[in-house]
């Protein structure tokens, strides 16, 4: 698995218009690790796409009505297959922190990359997320020196109290023998 230009080169690409340039001379050192499914609890159909790229339809589910307007995007998605899709250049500024503090730096969307996993907080990942996930971040700690093994952390971690993903269900010490 290899970055070009800020691109996994073996990946699909939709492009999120929720993105925007990093200010000057900030690159990534930390990778977030998120959940996400929608509706809620439940697996495919396209709808974290959708949202991510704001074309999220409030009809086709009560709970869509309540994020529709949302603004978000991470820079990859794995779903639960293995499928990888990029919706930002880990180059650009993913929304995907929020407020958030890390080591005591804030605004963690200005120096990290947000990796969603199709999943929740309370439902075991597949070994395959698990493994493209460590695939993606050795890429990411070729093309980005500060990224380090110790640098991985949970959306949780970064905005406690407001997140909970990506939950007790992902297993931390599995993914780090990886």
């Amino acid at each position: 698995m290899k970055i070009l230009n800020g691109w996994l080169t073996d990946t699909e690409v939709c492009v999120s218009p929720n993105q925007n340039e990093r200010p000057d001379l900030i690159t990534p050192e930390l990778l977030v690790v998120h959940n996400i499914s929608l509706p809620p609890k439940q697996f495919g159909g396209g709808y974290v796409e959708q949202f991510f790229v704001n074309k999220l339809n409030p009809a086709d589910h009560p709970y869509f009505a309540e994020i529709s307007h949302l603004e978000v995007s991470a820079h990859l998605l794995i779903e639960r297959t293995g499928r990888l899709v990029q919706f930002v250049s880990f180059d650009n500024r993913a929304w995907h922190a929020g407020v958030s503090e890390y080591k005591g730096k804030e605004a963690c969307n200005d120096f990290s990359i947000g990796v969603e996993l199709e999943g929740c907080d309370d439902f075991p990942y597949t070994l395959i997320q698990y493994q493209k996930l460590s695939e993606v971040h050795k890429a990411l700690q070729n093309y980005y020196p500060h990224l380090t093994d110790e640098t991985v952390t949970g959306h949780s971690d970064i905005a406690p109290g407001r997140k909970t993903d990506p939950g007790d269900a992902f297993n931390w010490c599995y993914f780090r023998g990886l």
